[in-house]
C-alpha cells in the first residue's frame, strides 16, 4: 500500500525534487539519481530535479541541479536514504506540496506524508529497484542510466556484496541491473581508485593505529595531519573500512577534524554502534554509522562509549 501511494504521488505531480543526506555516499547518489532517471524515463513531461551539495568524488555518477526557491511551490519532495531530518541535504525539503521518505536505515525521525522504511534492504538503491520491479507492469521504465546508478548504490552499501546486509534478493536485483548497458569496470575504478596522497595517509593510519584489549581502535586525523598529506575530510571516506581487516579489531572510529566540527566515522564487525552515533548528532546502521563531535573531549567520550560496547559484546560472545 505504501509503495502504491508513492507511485500515485509521482503520477500526480508535474514537478518532483529529490533529496538525500549530507556527506553523501554512492547509495545516497544512486537512489536519488536512479529514482530520478526512472521517473524521467516513465514520465518524460515531468520536471525532475536533484538537490544537495555536490561531492566532487561522486560527480562521475551525476551532478546536482541548482533548484530555485520558487520551484518548490506545488512540488513533490522525495527524500532518499536519510533517517533523520537534520541530515537532509537542502533543508527546503519541507517547502513543497507533499513529502515522501524512502529509506533503509533504522528509523530516527518520523517525517513525510508517505514513509517507506525497510531496514531489511541492503540499500535504498535496492528499494528503488524494487519499486520499479513491482510497477514495471504498469509502465515504469528502467534505462541504462538508472541501472548504472542503482547498481553503484547497491555495490557501495554492500561493500561489493561482502556485508551481511547482502541478501538473495540483493544479488538477484544486481544480476538484473548488470544486464543493462553501462561500463562496470569504469564504475568500479571510479568508486574504488585511491589517489596517491590518500594512499600515503592510509599508510600513516596503518603505522599508527592501536587496538585495546576490548577490540576497539580509534584514529585521530586532525587538520595538521590532513594538511600534511593534502587530504580533504571527504576523501577519508576512501579508507573508512581499512581497520576492519586487522585481526583483533571488532569496532573502530575515525575522528576527522573539519572547519568547525569533528566528523566521526564508526564501523563495527559485531558490536552495535549506531546508538553511540545517535548520542552524538548522528545515526546510521548498527555496524556503520556517522556522528559529529564539537570538541576533542567529546571524541574521548565517544571512544569510551565504543570501548564499553565492545567489552559488552565480547562478554556476550564468551
Amino acid at each position: 500500500m505504501t509503495k502504491r501511494k508513492i507511485v500515485e504521488a509521482i503520477e500526480r505531480y508535474d514537478t518532483i525534487i529529490i533529496h538525500r543526506h549530507v556527506r553523501p555516499d554512492p547509495d545516497a547518489y544512486g537512489s536519488q539519481a536512479g529514482l530520478a532517471e526512472i521517473i524521467r524515463a516513465t514520465f518524460p513531461k515531468k520536471q525532475v530535479f536533484l538537490t544537495g551539495e555536490g561531492d566532487p568524488s561522486l560527480e562521475f555518477l551525476v551532478k546536482m541541479d541548482e533548484v530555485p526557491d520558487e520551484v518548490f511551490q506545488r512540488a513533490l519532495n522525495i527524500v532518499c536514504d536519510t533517517a533523520n531530518q537534520d541530515r537532509i541535504d537542502d533543508q527546503r525539503y519541507d517547502k513543497g506540496d507533499a513529502l515522501v521518505k524512502i529509506d533503509h536505515h533504522p528509523e530516527v525521525d518520523t517525517y513525510g506524508d508517505i514513509q517507506w522504511v525497510d531496514t531489511s534492504a541492503s540499500s535504498t538503491s535496492e528499494m528503488i529497484y524494487q519499486l520499479y520491479e513491482e510497477y514495471k507492469s504498469e509502465g515504469f521504465k528502467l534505462n541504462n542510466a538508472a541501472a548504472r546508478l542503482l547498481y553503484a548504490g547497491i555495490v557501495g552499501d554492500t561493500g561489493r556484496f561482502l556485508f551481511p546486509s547482502t541478501t538473495r534478493k540483493t544479488l538477484a536485483y544486481a544480476a538484473e541491473l548488470v544486464s543493462y548497458d553501462f561500463d562496470r569496470p569504469f564504475l568500479y575504478n571510479e568508486m574504488y581508485k585511491t589517489p596517491i596522497h590518500v594512499a600515503k595517509l592510509k599508510g600513516f593510519v596503518l603505522q599508527n593505529f592501536t587496538v585495546n584489549e576490548e577490540g576497539c581502535s580509534t584514529i585521530r586525523l586532525d587538520k595538521t595531519t590532513l594538511e600534511k598529506y593534502q587530504v580533504t575530510p571527504a576523501e577519508t571516506s576512501k579508507f573508512v573500512g581499512l581497520l576492519g581487516d586487522i585481526d583483533g579489531v571488532i569496532a573502530w572510529a575515525f575522528f576527522i577534524e573539519e572547519e568547525d566540527t569533528i566528523r566521526v566515522r564508526l564501523r563495527s564487525k559485531g558490536p552495535v554502534i549506531n546508538s553511540i552515533a545517535a548520542n552524538h548528532n548522528g545515526g546510521g546502521h548498527p555496524m556503520a554509522s556517522g556522528a559529529t563531535a564539537y570538541t576533542w573531549e567529546e571524541t574521548e567520550e565517544i571512544a569510551k562509549e565504543l570501548k564499553a560496547v565492545c567489552a559488552e559484546y565480547k562478554a556476550e560472545q564468551a
